[in-house]
């Protein structure tokens, strides 16, 4: 066992990474808890001479993911970039797939029981279950990632729900304003109340973003259309049944996103249909490079989310203070600086 003295000084070096990584990586995003303070300590090199004092290796302590499928292209970002930083930092990470169900939820949470894990970090969908399946892993402390995970939750890290959907909301809100002077057919909103609060949020910004160039017109609704196989019979259906050639798309993540290209490229009607996205994964980056109707994306860089994840973690589970929210950058992409962010996206 540490003594005092180790201890304190584990958790400090802990703490002192998360910090330097939580201002590095999010100083973009909205939100007191990612602001650096201004009193923050500054770290310097030692000077020339002085002796090397060779830190201790850090406690490997065992951390429980709960990834929310691994075959969506964002989450596999997510979940490849905490098992790299939980390697790199001498940590046991055990990966458990829910793949959107809560039955395989439940099994993962009851997995982590039995492997002995000390703290969760949990991304799975379905906030409404989150009671159950924290009991279900002894209610350690829970890191939500995106999706808020009640009541063992200790800290939320990922998007800035409301100001993520808001940057994509101005983006084809100013478009509809200069493009047709607001004369635009419907306004189309894939959702996912699953999500809950941050569903609320997310959309809820893409709203706010949107009214401060045009009103919203002929609003719809389309709730489950999360996923591109979802999105896109549920789009081709209201296809149907919507006429007109100036037709706004926004959407929760771009999963919804694919799906409505794929639904209007059926029915004939590629040319009508304008979006605007969330999360920039690498599914998207020829679309939104080379499409002139995708107008812009939110990025999340869900690439990083594990070097804020797993030295919060380690902090906490040390014994020291990590922020309530912890948030990923935010910024607007689109055809004009995608390939200056992501270098390796294809050729039109």
């Amino acid at each position: 066992m540490l003594g005092t003295t180790q201890r304190t000084g584990k958790i400090a070096r802990w703490s002192a990474l998360f910090m330097v990584s939580a201002i590095l990586l999010s100083a973009c995003s909205s939100g007191a808890s990612t602001a650096a303070p201004t009193d923050a300590p500054v770290i310097t090199a030692a000077p020339t001479g002085a002796p090397v004092v060779t830190a201790a290796p850090p406690v490997s302590h065992k951390i429980g993911y709960m990834s929310l499928g691994e075959f969506i292209p964002f989450v596999k970002l997510v979940s490849d970039g905490i098992l790299q930083a939980g390697k790199d930092a001498g940590q046991e990470v055990f990966l458990c797939d829910s793949n959107l169900d809560t039955a395989k939820a439940l099994d993962c949470a009851n997995q982590f029981k039995v492997q002995g894990v000390e703290g969760v970090l949990n991304f799975q969908v379905d906030q409404k279950s989150s009671p159950q399946i924290c009991k279900a892993y002894g209610d350690l402390p829970t890191i939500a990632i995106d999706i808020i995970q009640p009541p063992c939750q200790v800290a939320f890290m990922g998007a800035d729900n409301e100001n993520a959907g808001k940057i994509s909301g101005q983006a084809i809100g100013k478009y509809a304003k200069d493009t047709w002077n607001c004369d635009y057919t419907a306004y189309v909103s894939l959702e996912s109340t699953a999500a809950g609060a941050a569903n609320t949020a997310r959309m809820g910004g893409f709203r706010i973003g949107f009214k401060e160039f045009c009103p919203i017109i002929n609003e719809k609704i389309l709730d489950g259309a999360d996923r591109t196989d979802t999105a896109l019979p549920k789009v081709s259906d209201l296809l149907t049944a919507l006429p007109g050639n100036r037709i706004v798309v926004v959407a929760i993540n771009e999963d919804g996103i694919v799906g409505a290209i794929g639904a209007a490229k059926t029915a004939g009607r590629s040319a009508d249909l304008f979006y605007a996205g969330q999360g920039a994964d690498p599914s998207v980056w020829k679309t939104i490079a080379c499409d002139a109707q995708y107008i812009g994306t939110t990025a999340y860089y869900p690439e990083r989310y594990g070097t804020l994840l797993i030295p919060a973690m380690i902090t906490k589970l040390e014994g020291g203070t990590i922020p309530e929210n912890i948030f990923t950058k935010h910024e607007l992409i689109n055809s004009k600086n995608i390939r200056t962010i992501y270098p390796t996206t294809p050729a039109c």
